[in-house]
């Protein structure tokens, strides 16, 4: 295993691909150390994307898509804006509030980021207010789409873990909200410290906040249908999915007449793209959980750490930690299907829930959306804010401050994130 590791941080330090990276070390190992036989290992490779729940990604992943592409996001824009317009510092609050209604619907922190971005740097600029912390905010806002349901980090983990994707998503509500709340609230007082021109609003209207709510409406059947549907034992995740690409489909053409026949190959293919970077890094991690699997590696770590402390909450703290350090340097998927194989066998032993944990690890890997080197949400934002990353990281302290505050009450309290799934799937 140490000649593995060596040889894996080599080739990241070199530049190569996590992909790469991951499968030429846990191939050398099994054939050259191990003595497996390579047509074993290329059948690992298929089994690992040989999974129904899996095929979920592709389908969340054109359905965010296609609701983009269809007018939702400016839906949930306007409705944001007639809720919050009226607010000191109304365009952060509205790029939160937008946020994390995209958050429901794409399930890509990135995506999210880089939608809500491009609609309201133009107006963050224009009136005058800080590029960088707006930038912040709205990279903060936009990785929530990774704890919000749909998400493709939960339906990952729910498949590599055996785990329900169904108490998953219920589980990632109650968290996805609060962070939310976190988020509108430091930018609240942000707006009220600063200067004249965070104080420029729009007069509140019930009539456009009324208006602006009835066109929302279908977007906010979505997530509806998706998490209701799940839960409700009416189709699996995978149905859940491709149905939620028939409902954009019919929404976007039928109904918005904004999604137009010609560029759905185009949206087709982006789609393919985005899933086949995650499929094929999913395929890679299937071979190095095997390897760990047979090298036994979880019962070796567990056997260290019950010496060190044999409290589950002392487990918790190192895992939060050692999650943290590596969601600042690592992709979040290659991440989790590195280290959870190891760490949810060692959590369950120390009476940890499996979904409380699974909850937990995706937390942390939201956070590493805009944790400096590679938050990748982060580089987004200070991309479209036409900003340097350095500058945009000054000012995502605070941001920073709610989510892990967020992390720590999910991960000390449990019943914040269980309560709903324990409600729900205990009826």
């Amino acid at each position: 295993m140490a000649l593995g590791f060596g040889l894996f941080l080599f080739l990241l330090l070199f530049g190569a691909p996590i992909v790469f990276a991951l499968g030429v070390s846990s191939l050398v190992i099994l054939t050259m150390v191990m003595d497996v036989p390579v047509a074993i290992v290329a059948q690992r490779l298929y089994a690992g994307l040989d999974s129904f729940t899996i095929m979920a990604i592709p389908f969340f992943v054109i359905a965010g898509l296609i609701m983009d592409a269809g007018g939702i996001s400016r839906r949930i824009v306007a409705l944001a804006d007639a809720l919050v317009g009226w607010i000191t510092g109304s365009l952060l609050l509205l790029s939160v509030m937008a946020a994390t209604g995209m958050g429901a619907i794409s399930g890509s922190g990135s995506a999210d980021t880089a939608a809500i971005s491009s609609i309201m740097q133009p107006e963050i600029r224009r009136r005058g207010y800080d590029r960088d912390f707006a930038a912040a905010i709205i990279a903060a806002g936009g990785s929530l789409a990774a704890i919000i349901p749909p998400s493709l980090l939960m339906v990952v983990i729910a498949s590599i873990s055996n785990i329900s994707v169904g108490a998953l998503f219920l589980a990632g509500i109650v968290p996805g909200l609060i962070a939310s709340a976190g988020l509108l609230g430091i930018s609240y007082l942000y707006a009220r410290r600063a200067g004249p021109q965070y104080r420029v609003t729009t007069p509140f209207d019930r009539g456009t906040l009324v208006r602006t709510f009835v066109n929302a409406i279908p977007a906010m059947g979505l997530p509806v249908i998706i998490v209701g549907g799940i839960i409700g034992g009416i189709f699996t995740p995978t149905e859940a999915a491709a149905v939620a690409v028939l409902y954009g489909l019919v929404v976007g053409i039928f109904l918005h007449r904004e999604l137009k026949w010609r560029v759905l190959p185009r949206i087709i293919l982006r789609a393919a793209a985005i899933s086949a970077s995650v499929m094929i890094i999913l395929a890679s991690a299937s071979i190095f959980s095997w390897l760990v699997s047979n090298a036994r590696v979880a019962d070796s770590v567990g056997t260290l750490l019950r010496e060190f402390s044999s409290n589950p909450a002392t487990y918790l703290l190192i895992v939060n930690v050692l999650l943290l350090v590596v969601g600042m340097f690592m992709e979040s998927i290659a991440a989790m299907l590195i280290l959870v194989p190891v760490l949810m066998p060692l959590a369950m032993k120390y009476g940890v829930d499996p979904v409380h944990f699974a909850l937990i690890v995706v937390f942390n890997l939201t956070i590493g959306f805009i944790t400096p080197p590679y938050g990748i949400a982060l580089y987004v934002a200070a991309t479209v804010a036409e900003r340097s990353i350095l500058q945009v990281a000054r000012k995502v302290w605070q941001p920073l401050l709610v989510m892990i505050s967020t992390l720590l009450l999910i991960t000390y309290v449990p019943s914040v994130g269980m309560w709903l799934p324990n409600l729900v799937l205990r009826q």
